[in-house]
Order: C-alpha cells, then sequence, then structure tokens
C-alpha cells in the first residue's frame, strides 16, 4: 500500500484553494492527479482539513482475534508447540478452520517470533 502524501503538501494545496484557484489548477500546479486534488478540494470545503485518512485494515477485527488468549495460553503451556499443533488444537476447541498461516500472522502481532537456529547446526557439524 503506498504511503499517504505529506502533510506540507496538503497545507500548501489548501493555500491555493483559499486564494481562489481551483481543485484542478492547485493539483497540476503540486503536481499531484486532478483527481486527487478534486478530493482534496471536497474535503476542505467539508471539514477545513485535507488531513490524512486512516489507511489499511482496523486492527483486531479478524477471524482469529477472539482466540488470542487461547494461543497464549497453549504457547505458555508448550513454547515448542507447531502451527500446525495450533491449528488442530483451535479446530478442537473452538471448531474453527484455519490455515497454519494466518495463525503465524496472529503470533507476530502478538509479539511472538521464530528465529532459525541453523548457525548451531552448522557449527555443531564443524565441530564433529
Amino acid at each position: 500500500m503506498p504511503a499517504p502524501l505529506p502533510a506540507s503538501l496538503r497545507d500548501r494545496f489548501k493555500q491555493y484553494i483559499e486564494e481562489g484557484l481551483s481543485a484542478r489548477a492547485a493539483a497540476l500546479r503540486l503536481r499531484i492527479s486532478p483527481a486527487t486534488g478534486v478530493r482534496w478540494a471536497q474535503r476542505i470545503r467539508r471539514g477545513g482539513e485535507a488531513s490524512v485518512s486512516v489507511m489499511g485494515r482496523p486492527v483486531g477485527h479478524g477471524k482469529l482475534a477472539p482466540c488470542a488468549d487461547f494461543f497464549q495460553e497453549l504457547i505458555a503451556q508448550d513454547p515448542d508447540i507447531t502451527l500446525f499443533e495450533l491449528r488442530d488444537a483451535l479446530a478442537d476447541a473452538h471448531g474453527e478452520k484455519v490455515h497454519h498461516s494466518g495463525i503465524a500472522v496472529m503470533l507476530k502481532r502478538l509479539g511472538y517470533t521464530h528465529k532459525k537456529s541453523r548457525w548451531l547446526q552448522a557449527n555443531a557439524i564443524e565441530r564433529a
């Protein structure tokens, strides 16, 4: 998803609109698309600002959001539990069928990480 245009650009656009330029003319002067200029001008007319809207999906509103405590409890009991075991436990306990990658995304949001330890295996081979 692209980043929003900076607030300084939006402020300059608002100044041009207040000076009497049309939305399209102000947009062309700032080298943004005319459609964006028209949208910003409509926002300025409605509320006085062309501020940045919230981008992306709202956090915490997914199929797995109610199961966060369940996953944290399972991980506290067995820190070496796999994603597939978590998926099966969720299916048994709540009847939810999800893909293991969805569980991985949720665990990442909760702050759990998985670090590869290949260097340990390579180091053990070198010593032998």
